[in-house]
């Protein structure tokens, strides 16, 4: 339950905005302006012709013709064209897949202070793609990007202090990180101060408090959030003990794939704890915990097929089999 939160360690997908004199639905005389523009050098137009040809926007979507005006773009020094053209980079959209290019790229944009690249950047230095790890640095790009307001930074920021990655343990400023996000509705965010009030790192200990942002990172569907809380209501920390108000959020996060929820709510059909006793659900939990290679699941599911018939237990295994993750 008190895991470390886990850093965003994917590249965010390209979604870049048009410039404000971009409409979301173009029309055909302000795409033949913008490709005027672009073609008389013009950085914006170059770069709004990217966005568009990579969203199929006013024309027919088309990866590599995005990579081409990105480029021209970026040649020039457009910071923003250097950004997506990291991405591109990154996600293999138009190009072959590079890290070491997505690097390149990322540090053009991230040196003029781009917040989304020097973000990038940090990514790429705390995960080793495209250049050696390094977590120091990775903390200076999170550091730069965070101190612009960038949210996705000031949870990372708050990640590598918690965990003590390229800078000193440190609870306190792992909260002042995570605060900032969280109250612009982060739900890693919350869900990293909840963990924190839970521990009593860096906050006093606050079981009430900890429900508060766990809470709120589960309305957002944040898988952990909404276990944590079907812990907490089970144990009766911070809340009334209410078994099922338990069941109702391992479900949630056990409907997501969390194996940790499912794992829980097997026991609780088990016991008959907040739900009416039911093996073959049971069973069907465990069983797609065991699936994650959970190894208290496998010894749950010794114990159950000892007081299941095989009929059960071929229906319970139909039903895993069947499951699909709620999107």
């Amino acid at each position: 339950m008190l895991a470390t939160l886990r850093r965003l360690l994917l590249i965010t997908a390209c979604a870049a905005l048009l410039s404000a004199s971009v409409l979301a639905q173009v029309s055909a005389d302000l795409l033949a302006k913008t490709m005027s523009a672009a073609e008389q050098g013009d950085t914006s137009a170059q770069f709004d012709l990217g966005v568009m040809y990579g969203s199929g926007q006013g024309v027919p979507q088309n990866s590599e013709e995005a990579v081409r005006w990105y480029r021209l773009a970026a040649d020039q020094g457009e910071a923003k064209a250097q950004y997506n053209l990291g991405l591109v980079y990154a996600n293999g959209e138009g190009v072959p897949q590079n890290y070491a290019e997505a690097v390149r790229w990322f540090r053009l944009a991230a040196d003029q202070g781009d917040a989304r690249a020097q973000f990038n950047l940090g990514i790429m230095y705390e995960s080793g793609q495209g250049l050696p790890q390094n977590y120091v640095e990775a903390v200076k790009w999170y550091r730069l990007a965070a101190d612009q307001g960038d949210t996705q930074a000031q949870v990372n920021l708050g990640g590598m202090y918690a965990d003590g990655l390229g800078v000193q343990q440190n609870y306190s400023e792992a909260v002042r990180w995570y605060s900032l996000a969280a109250a612009k509705g982060d739900a890693k965010a919350q869900y990293g101060l909840g963990l924190r009030f839970t521990a009593g790192e860096g906050v006093p200990q606050n079981y009430v408090e900890a429900m508060y942002w766990y809470r709120l990172a589960a309305k957002q569907r944040y898988a952990d959030a909404q276990y944590n809380l079907g812990v907490m209501y089970r144990d009766g920390q911070g809340v009334p003990q209410n078994h099922a108000e338990a069941v109702r959020w391992y479900l949630l996060a056990a409907d997501q794939g969390s194996a940790k929820a499912q794992l829980n709510l097997g026991v609780m059909y088990a016991q008959g704890n907040g739900v009416t006793r039911n093996f073959i659900e049971a069973y069907k939990w465990t069983r797609l915990a065991d699936a994650s290679l959970n190894t208290n699941a496998k010894r749950n599911l010794q114990i159950l097929e000892r007081n299941m018939t095989p009929a059960q237990i071929a229906e319970a295994q139909k039903l895993a089999a069947e499951w699909k993750p709620k999107k």
